[in-house]
Formats: C-alpha cells, sequence, structure tokens
C-alpha cells in the first residue's frame, strides 16, 4: 500500500468527514472506495484483468441436496435431532 497526501478544499473535506463518520468508516477508506468507484466507472481505465480468471465450472448433481427424493424428510429429521441435541442449527451458510 502506498500513502499519499493530498490536499482538499475545507468544504470538500468537512463534507467527506461528514460521509465518512456516518457510515462510520475512516476518511482515508471512503477515499479509497471513491478511487475505486471511478475507476470501475471510467471507461478505459488501466486494469490488469490477467490477475483473476473465471473458474472452471463444477460437477453440481453430486452436490445438489435435492436430487434425493426423501430431501424434505431428511431436513426435518435434521433439524429435530438439533433440536434435541440443544445445539444450533448451521445450514451451511454459516452464522
Amino acid at each position: 500500500m502506498k500513502r499519499t497526501q493530498i490536499q482538499l478544499p475545507d468544504w470538500l473535506f468537512a463534507e467527506a468527514r461528514k460521509v465518512a463518520e456516518s457510515k462510520e468508516i475512516s476518511l482515508a477508506e471512503l477515499i479509497r472506495r471513491g478511487l475505486e468507484y471511478m475507476i470501475a466507472v471510467t471507461p478505459g481505465a488501466e486494469r490488469d484483468h490477467a490477475q483473476w480468471e473465471l473458474p472452471g465450472p463444477h460437477a453440481l448433481e453430486s452436490r445438489d441436496p435435492f436430487k434425493a427424493p426423501e430431501w424434505r424428510e431428511q431436513l426435518h429429521t435434521e433439524r429435530l435431532r438439533v433440536a434435541e441435541d440443544g445445539a444450533s442449527y448451521d445450514s451451511g451458510g454459516g452464522a
């Protein structure tokens, strides 16, 4: 990360400070986000697209929880087991 200094008119600094406080982020973070946004919406902005590639396809059939005809019963049974154990139910989304 590079460190830099910028000069802002007093009114712009004050307004930016208010926005940062209302969003509960630092002024530096507000400026970073603003610059990222401007680069994203500016046609022809230089970006390094070679760093990221679209991942390949996955075989989803083997992971499809709804493929089994008894999926409703399995889900209900799992929820009952969790309720009896007094544990929290985790549907895989995390909490």
